[in-house]
């Protein structure tokens, strides 16, 4: 009878015999297995994505490599996706017998992948189709295992030693083309080298991208060079979306990514080195961010994308944890968390990109603050709209201003303004100008119409009504475009003497930070910007402030206007130089500004600002008997007696 070592010892005999058998009969029919392997992924080529692969050769070497030769992707009525004159790798054999390839070693000569698009034929749209696999009855897809299936599958077919020569990547969309021409790319002992050629339709350069590389334990640490003098510039972007961009150096680094629980975990960090930005709707000059780094932790659910809050971003010396996500689990809801923990302001101010916030350069600060910002929105259920935002200040004070002086607002000043880039007439904001109105000597009906046309809480906020900036926040996602602003008479009046009208990121972050230094430092009285506010707005054409603009459209002081030409005056501030539009051919409203007055009176009325003796404006028409007047389309005799060279010599400026 055996012993039970016996038994054991006859069992390892048996397996390391199945197993000798197994490799020998793998051996023997690999040629074989590979020809079934290619001509199976031809099929799915051909069934799955329209497309017709090729191998003109394929032959094993040794025990596991593979020689390639003219291997070649076309889909239907498309521009090549890829073609390779000569591939040499070695496969898992274990991976490859359950159809899954992973690769060894990779030796790659002469051959170019390429993206096109020619008018709407994009060569690469049949492989961007989901998986038939994950898709289900909500079609919703899983992000986690879409994520997790795509990076497997590319990581797989990176080796863990690599030699590339003379392989291009092209990118054609619709003439503005793009070719990164790796030269030479080797990865051995897990260390990345290589030198590689950019040329656009603009601009050549020659980079250089060095690191180290793991694909089979999934982490990464590479680092992207210029190896001539200057910064690398990033290519197509500036033909496909005018964004010039460019930087010195980059660095990408992956530390984990893991999949358990339903979810996908990616950690690591990236940083970047003098990154220049230059985008009309950014700023009117270049943006550069010297130095910034972003710790980054990425959670994928089945139904939601994240940027988790222990992610940190660090530009320069400011320091700050956000939160984005986007949820698709019963709605479509979008993100975002900001949390500056406690820092100096004055650091705050320094680390401000260049180009960026120009009006604050050379601004000095004492202090300490710490922020909170909370945003979601939902997709389908857009007026429930959060925004929170919240700062916290210890002793926070401007011990010096940069371009824009706040405390000029409380003296005599030039103001210019700017239309379409173009500098205005000088207008004397202050006593020596003969037009200039101080607040006391303004018609009182002004004020009201004015405050409750353009900002009825202007005395109670402090630069900002949450409310309309929610609804400012909501359109403008809808139209995918500023087509709506939340300005109130601060930010107007910030907007009008320091900066531009622009709409430009740079211009309304701006606004916004100097909105709300105007107004939580005490720096201007709420009547004097007020008084400022009325002295120099745009009130028709050439017309700035509220005595030129009452002599223009009345021949009155504004001590003495009505309240309906009042009403008329704070109606036409969005858009004053089209005033004439109101008025019909007769010289009188048309009905549509009649609703507007109606509606706007009696809200006045409603909220206590009218009284009964006011209500005498109800049976007066507003009728222009200024130099405007001439302005209009009248068809009847008009027998209002304006003298014409009396008025071309009030306004010649």
């Amino acid at each position: 009878m055996k012993t039970r070592k016996q038994k054991i010892l006859l069992i390892i005999k048996i397996a390391v015999a199945f197993i000798v058998i197994a490799v020998i009969g793998i051996f023997s029919f690999r040629e074989k297995l590979l020809q079934q392997i290619i001509a199976k992924t031809a099929t799915k080529m051909e069934s799955d994505y329209n497309s017709h692969f090729v191998v003109k050769k394929a032959s094993f070497e040794g025990l596991s490599g593979v020689h390639l030769a003219d291997v070649v992707l076309v889909p239907k009525d498309a521009d090549t996706l890829f073609k390779i004159q000569k591939i040499r790798t070695s496969v898992n054999i274990w991976r490859l017998l359950v159809g899954d390839v992973q690769l060894g070693t990779l030796e790659i000569k002469n051959g170019f992948v390429q993206l096109t698009k020619k008018g709407k034929v994009k060569n690469f749209d049949a492989f961007l189709k989901r998986n038939k696999s994950e898709e289900n009855t909500s079609d919703k897809r899983d992000y986690a295992a879409f994520a997790y299936r795509i990076i497997s599958k590319v990581l797989n077919l990176i080796p863990t030693d690599m030699d590339v020569e003379n392989l291009k990547f092209k990118l054609d969309d619709n003439g503005k083309k793009a070719t990164i021409d790796i030269k030479k790319l080797v990865l051995a002992n897990k260390e990345l080298e290589t030198s590689i050629n950019v040329k656009t339709n603009t601009f050549a350069q020659r980079w250089k991208i060095k690191g180290f590389a793991d694909p089979r334990n999934k982490k990464a640490d590479i680092r992207f060079f210029n190896i001539d003098t200057g910064a690398i510039k990033v290519p197509y972007f500036d033909e496909r979306y005018n964004l010039i961009s460019s930087f010195d150096s980059i660095r990408l680094n992956i530390e984990n990514i893991n999949k358990s629980g339903g979810e996908l975990h990616i950690d690591g960090f990236t940083s970047i080195a003098n990154l220049k930005i230059n985008h009309a709707k950014i700023a009117r000059k270049d943006v550069l961010i010297k130095n910034a780094r972003f710790d980054y932790r990425l959670l994928l659910g089945s139904d939601f994308v994240s940027v988790d809050s222990s992610s940190t971003v660090q530009f320069n010396k400011v320091k700050f944890h956000p939160y984005l996500a986007y949820e698709t689990e019963e709605d479509t809801i979008y993100k975002l968390k900001v949390n500056i923990p406690k820092m100096k302001a004055q650091d705050f101010i320094t680390s401000l990109p260049d180009g960026l916030f120009t009006h604050f350069e050379g601004m000095e600060a004492e202090g300490t603050f710490d922020y909170n910002l909370n945003f979601e929105y939902n997709k389908n259920k857009p007026k429930d709209l959060i925004f929170d935002s919240n700062l916290k200040k210890e002793n926070l004070k401007i011990t010096k201003y940069g371009e824009a002086n706040l405390n000029k607002l409380n003296g005599e000043f030039i103001y210019r303004a700017i239309i379409n880039n173009v500098l205005q007439r000088p207008v004397l904001v202050g006593n020596s100008n003969v037009y200039y109105t101080p607040l006391d000597q303004i018609s009182p009906y002004l004020k009201m119409c004015v405050l409750t046309t353009e900002d009825p809480s202007f005395f109670s906020h402090r630069g900002f009504i949450n409310e309309a900036f929610k609804q400012s926040i909501v359109k403008n996602i809808k139209t995918k475009k500023f087509s709506r602003g939340a300005s109130t008479i601060s930010m107007q009046l910030i907007k009008n003497v320091f900066l531009t009208r622009e709409k430009t990121l740079s211009r309304k972050l701006e606004e916004i930070l100097l909105v709300y230094i105007l107004e939580n430092n005490r720096i201007v009285s709420k009547e004097r910007m007020l008084e400022v506010y009325f002295n120099i707005i745009e009130w028709g054409p050439n017309i700035y402030g509220i005595g030129e603009a009452s002599q223009f459209y009345f021949q009155k002081s504004p001590a003495d206007l009505t309240f309906n030409e009042c009403l008329f005056l704070a109606r036409i501030i969005p858009s004053p130089k089209k005033f004439m539009y109101q008025f019909n051919d007769e010289g009188n409203l048309r009905a549509s500004a009649e609703q507007q007055v109606s509606f706007l009176t009696n809200l006045m009325i409603k909220r206590g600002l009218l009284t009964i003796e006011d209500t005498i404006f109800k049976s007066q028409p507003t009728i222009l008997t200024g130099p405007a007047r001439s302005l209009l389309r009248i068809k009847v005799k008009d027998t209002t007696v304006v003298d014409s060279l009396k008025i071309s010599d009030e306004f010649e400026f």
